[in-house]
């Protein structure tokens, strides 16, 4: 697979993967990424390139790992979808600079649909956020508004049915001042 071909690709990966702002270091998108695999095939014609055998992309402070990433073109040669398949697919990225710890995202799969704004975790999916946590069949989280949905992952094969949503919700910690008032 030859550099000038995947180039687009690259590129078009780093706009998708950089505009998820909500989750996401202002710098990210400017950083290099870097694609490590076993194995890279690239369809050009069909706008699909897929990497397999432990696959980590890593931009800045982004890190998405998974056994198969496939990521798919518009016509125009703009990212459209990006997906991860796992046992358990892997997403993290720090929100702001100082953070000391990122949001960490898991599932079966994790896909990323570039043009709608939205991640979406399916099947064992599990969001942590400053200790916080989310878990279900299936969270759709969009990047634009910040909104998070979790419920069934209806009409998908799951291989860890969670009829209900779990969450936890840390209590927020009190200064020293709130403290003695």
């Amino acid at each position: 697979m030859s550099l000038v071909k995947t180039l687009p690709i690259l590129l078009g990966l780093g706009a998708a993967l950089g505009s998820v702002s909500a989750w996401a270091l202002p710098t990210d998108s400017q950083q290099p990424i870097r694609i490590q695999a076993d194995d890279a095939q690239l369809d050009d014609k069909q706008g699909i390139a897929t990497y397999k055998g432990d696959v980590v992309i890593t931009q800045g402070s982004m890190i998405v790992k998974g056994n198969t990433v496939t990521l798919t073109r518009t016509k125009d040669g703009a990212i459209d979808v990006v997906t991860s398949v796992g046992n358990l697919a892997y997403f993290e990225q720090l929100q702001k600079v100082g953070d000391p710890k990122p949001v960490q995202g898991y599932g079966v799969t994790i896909q990323y649909h570039a043009q709608q704004n939205r991640i979406i975790l399916i099947d064992k999916a599990k969001v942590i956020n400053d200790g916080n946590t989310t878990e279900g069949e299936k969270i759709v989280y969009d990047t634009v508004k910040q909104i998070a949905q979790a419920g069934r992952a209806n009409g998908s094969a799951i291989t860890a049915p969670r009829p209900r949503i779990d969450m936890v919700i840390q209590p927020k910690q009190k200064t020293e001042q709130q403290k003695a008032q």
